[in-house]
């Protein structure tokens, strides 16, 4: 049988396609585990600056958690259910937000529950004209385990977000988008080819000063002010000792591009 996930490395920029097509590539514990396991390898790969995550075919992105799975785990009891199911994505979900290298979703079709939660937890996000988001856990008894009870609020206001959370409807990329939750609607043809653009554009500059920068806006969302600045000082203070620091600054006095080591 093909992987869950697949992953190809091209030009500093690692592709996962989540491969379960025939199930709208729903999210089952393989598939999460294997999610884990490849950021592990990708973070270790100092070739890859960046990341890109999409779906298998053009019907969707992903339509969240598998049901026939975790709900044999909810059978199970609660202590299972929380274990092996809201755990284990909320595990995934923490893993994109937190990851030291830009994450991109390319959301080609149907983000549903889980998959709405990738898209709200990685750090930018181009849809296709032809997606579709909704978080329609409600419609079988549960509120979202992956994060969106928690990450869609942040991203579009308590009670924008509660309207989403508790009518279960869908709606559109321009949607979306309005509600901060991609950066970007391109045709359908141009999804890919817009995300590895917004890939290069990133990765052109220093790696390390993007990670210093994830770190900081992603510590900082939950904290105070005070303590958002005392984390980007911090953060800051790491850059300045580095090479790549010394070379973007000589770089720019010389009037020449920089070639960063990421050191």
């Amino acid at each position: 049988m093909a992987a869950p996930v697949l992953i190809q490395i091209e030009n500093n920029i690692a592709l996962l396609t989540l491969n379960r097509p025939e199930k709208h590539n729903a999210l089952n514990y393989e598939t999460n585990d294997l999610l884990l396991y490849l950021f592990n390898e990708i973070e270790a790969d100092t070739n890859v600056g960046a990341v890109i995550i999409t779906g298998a075919g053009d019907r969707a992105f992903s339509a969240g958690g598998d049901i026939h799975e975790f709900s044999t785990s909810i059978e199970e009891g609660p202590d299972d259910a929380v274990r092996e199911f809201a755990r284990r994505g909320q595990t995934v979900t923490a893993r994109m937000e937190a990851f030291p290298k830009p994450i991109i979703a390319a959301v080609n079709g149907l983000a549903f529950g889980g998959g709405c939660e990738i898209t709200e937890a990685v750090h930018l996000a181009v849809a296709s004209d032809q997606a579709r988001f909704a978080k329609p856990e409600i419609n079988i008894g549960i509120p979202p385990t992956f994060g969106g009870t928690q990450r869609l609020p942040r991203l579009a206001g308590r009670k924008r977000a509660l309207e989403l959370l508790l009518t279960g409807d869908s709606f559109s990329p321009q949607r979306a988008y309005e509600l901060g939750l991609v950066n970007q609607i391109v045709p359908h043809e141009n999804l890919l080819p817009a995300a590895f653009a917004l890939a290069n554009r990133i990765i052109r500059h220093s790696p390390l000063a993007a990670s210093r920068i994830i770190t900081a806006v992603t510590r900082g969302l939950n904290t105070t002010i005070a303590e958002g600045l005392q984390i980007e000082s911090e953060q800051f203070a790491r850059m300045a000792a580095t090479q790549d620091c010394r070379e973007g600054l000589k770089a720019w006095i010389e009037r020449r591009e920089p070639k960063y080591r990421g050191c």
